[in-house]
């Protein structure tokens, strides 16, 4: 044995303090990469619950966006009637988020002036009321026509015909006057106009007008 027992004991007191320095060092690594997982799991778990808060604002925008629109629509058609309704319902989004943009409220604000629009039409002017005294005298000419014949085919075949037919005749001739209404309503919409309660009366008396003239006609 060449070491002697001092020597001995002063490698064993330097291999200890290697393997503590060693130790520490390994502790302090494993405490520094733990530290820095939870961090890293804590920066993730922050960012996962603000993903999940900007999800659910913009579900909450688009809830709100989707009844806003139905609401409108809705509106719309109560307006415009069946110009409207011919659609088939509320149109679906753009499929091109580029052309359609990512704020809905320009859009929803632009529509909103369109309704204010829509509400103010003016009714329509003096020089189509020729033409809405026609759809009067027309329609009410139809049915009293349509009239006519239902009581002629009731006297000529007689039995129930000749009880049922006269009273179709009858309903057939109150509605005439009002038949030129939806001429006139398609006039309207395409001039962009309302059918107001004074337009719609010159329709009405040009109709009760046809009818009482039929009428004095068959006595």
């Amino acid at each position: 044995m060449t070491e002697s027992y001092p020597e001995l004991l002063w490698q064993l007191a330097d291999l200890a303090t290697r393997i503590a320095h060693a130790r520490a060092e390994a502790e302090a690594w494993h405490a520094e990469r733990c530290a820095a997982a939870c961090a890293a799991v804590a920066e993730a778990e922050a960012a996962i619950r603000a993903a999940q808060a900007e999800v659910d604002a913009a579900r909450a925008e688009l809830d709100a966006v989707d009844r806003e629109a139905a609401d409108l629509w809705e509106e719309l058609v109560e307006l415009l009637g069946p110009a409207a309704s011919r659609r088939g319902g509320l149109p679906l989004p753009s499929p091109d988020p580029e052309a359609a943009g990512t704020d809905p409220q320009p859009w929803l604000a632009s529509t909103r002036n369109l309704l204010d629009r829509v509400r103010k039409l003016a009714p329509l002017p003096r020089s189509v009321y020729p033409v809405l005294v026609l759809f009067g005298v027309l329609g009410a000419g139809i049915a009293v026509g349509l009239a006519t014949a239902a009581r002629a085919i009731g006297a000529r075949y007689g039995g129930d015909l000749a009880i049922g037919l006269p009273v179709v005749a009858l309903v057939i001739t109150l509605l005439g006057p009002f038949t030129g209404l939806a001429p006139a309503k398609a006039l309207a919409d395409r001039q962009h106009a309302a059918l107001d309660l004074r337009t719609a009366a010159v329709v009405i008396g040009a109709g009760l007008a046809t009818t009482a003239v039929a009428a004095g006609l068959w006595r």
